[in-house]
């Protein structure tokens, strides 16, 4: 892949299309059907899925699994530790793959660090989620939420304030 950086630790399975510009870090995995796009930043230790979509100029930080049916679009940032889920009722001894449920974080948006989002939501353009927040609802544009459940807690503009 020309003009990607790529880890010597790094795995990217055959298949994978990682866009111009993108940096994947040290001991990240890319599987085959994943799609990052251009000009992305991916820090150490990330893992993204099959049937994934990471849009352009996304900054995923340390520690993130990018879960089969998780769609980031453009300019969003994941923060350290962040969980993102796609099954809601996972048990070791049923296979429940055919239940995946599809998570999309909008245009802008930005998750904190040790997030959880539960799978099935949506996250809207410039939405704000606060460090450690649990995710169990859809998140309207430019709205801040913190806490477990996560609730609404204010308003932020395009650039991030409040």
């Amino acid at each position: 892949m020309e003009d990607v950086f790529i880890h010597d630790s790094a795995i990217v399975d055959n298949g994978a299309q990682i866009g111009k510009g993108t940096k994947v870090w040290h001991f990240c995995h890319i599987m085959p059907k994943a799609v990052i796009g251009t000009n992305c930043n991916l820090g150490q230790n990330i893992f993204v899925d099959n049937n994934c979509v990471v849009g352009n100029g996304v900054k995923i930080q340390n520690n993130v699994s990018v879960y089969n049916g998780v769609i980031l679009e453009d300019d969003v940032f994941v923060g350290p530790s962040v969980v993102f889920t796609n099954v809601i009722n996972p048990r070791s001894f049923i296979e429940r793959k055919n239940e995946f449920r599809s998570t999309v974080v909008k245009k802008g948006a930005t998750i904190g660090a040790n997030a959880t989002i539960i799978c099935g939501v949506t996250i809207g353009e410039y939405a704000l989620v606060g460090a450690g927040a649990v995710v169990t609802k859809n998140v309207l544009p430019y709205t801040i939420v913190t806490g477990n459940p996560a609730k609404v807690s204010g308003k932020v503009d395009r650039e991030g304030n409040k």
